[in-house]
């Protein structure tokens, strides 16, 4: 009973927190409240003074009012530590589930260096593990937080926690932060992968023109998305401005359908991991390669954004 209250109350805390494309600190969302070792400094103060007025120690007096000064000061120095910095988040790269993402935050500080910051997500029902960082002054400073991607899915950016109990460590001052975007989850690649389904040879081949011999080439053609640099014909293009690609006999391109129903899965993670782990194989192999969905389908090609645009396609699948 005691454990879901907790729940219910971390997850309405957690959903006062709207999204933000950066976070200014000011008085307004600095908490800040004295530590453990705050409250025994305390209660050593009250005992100090007790002892001073029974007593009548004047050193007593002036050694309990310098640490209180003192104290006083940590404090101020502990608030100010976060108030005045800027916080925006770089978009994440894309990652596979069960992995680690980087989040980059890019703290922006107009004012003097500051010492002994901690940032880290928020998770519920167990304490922020915070990485410290150190600020420059009158400038940026990117801080990277390791975020879990736990499932796969385009998920909204977690909680942030940004903290400092500098300089003595008698008071915590804290900020929370939900950064605005998304990070993209690419399904877990099953292993060891299946093998790929048979592939063809793409319809159109290459165009005879002049003979040639072993991996020479023997003709050109217009540039197709997933050809080399090495197959550009930089004279051709330099003289009539339009991309073209050298093609010999033995580079016809193959390229192959990762069909849906081809995976032979009973369950629906199952299929994308198998889909995801032929899109790497694919990529691995060099081949032009498309994918079939219930109503969904991405023509064959090849290359970064293409394998992009097809692990994105099985993260978003529903």
């Amino acid at each position: 009973m005691f454990a879901r209250l907790k729940r219910g109350l971390d997850t309405w805390w957690q959903g006062r927190h709207r999204p933000a494309e950066q976070w200014h600190l000011s008085q307004r969302n600095i908490y800040i409240v004295p530590t453990r070792a705050g409250l025994f400094f305390g209660v050593t103060l009250m005992v100090l003074l007790i002892a001073s007025i029974n007593y009548q120690l004047n050193l007593g007096y002036a050694l309990t009012f310098l640490l209180a000064g003192s104290a006083l000061a940590s404090m101020h120095m502990t608030h100010n530590s976060l108030r005045g910095l800027t916080l925006h988040a770089r978009p994440p790269s894309p990652v596979f589930a069960g992995d680690r993402a980087t989040l980059e935050v890019v703290v922006t500080n107009p004012g003097a260096a500051r010492h002994g910051l901690g940032f880290g997500v928020v998770v519920s029902g167990a304490p922020a593990q915070l990485a410290f960082a150190e600020i420059g002054a009158a400038g940026q400073s990117p801080v990277a937080i390791g975020v879990l991607a736990d499932k796969r899915g385009l998920q909204s950016l977690p909680l942030l926690k940004i903290e400092t109990r500098f300089p003595f460590g008698l008071f915590r001052a804290w900020s929370l932060w939900r950064p605005a975007g998304q990070l993209c989850v690419y399904p877990r690649p099953e292993q060891p992968a299946a093998a790929l389904p048979a592939a063809a040879a793409t319809a159109g081949g290459p165009v005879p023109a002049r003979g040639a011999q072993g991996g020479e080439f023997d003709g050109l053609r217009p540039w197709r998305r997933g050809d080399t640099l090495r197959q550009v014909a930089w004279k051709k293009v330099a003289r009539s401005g339009e991309l073209i690609s050298r093609e010999g006999r033995e580079s016809a391109r193959q390229e192959l359908w990762l069909d849906w129903a081809a995976t032979r899965q009973p369950e629906t993670e199952a299929r994308l991991s198998r889909l995801a782990a032929w899109v790497l194989l694919a990529e691995r192999q060099g081949l032009a390669y498309g994918l079939r969905l219930p109503g969904l389908e991405l023509p064959p090609s090849s290359g970064a954004p293409h394998r992009h645009a097809t692990l994105s396609a099985l993260a978003a699948w529903r």
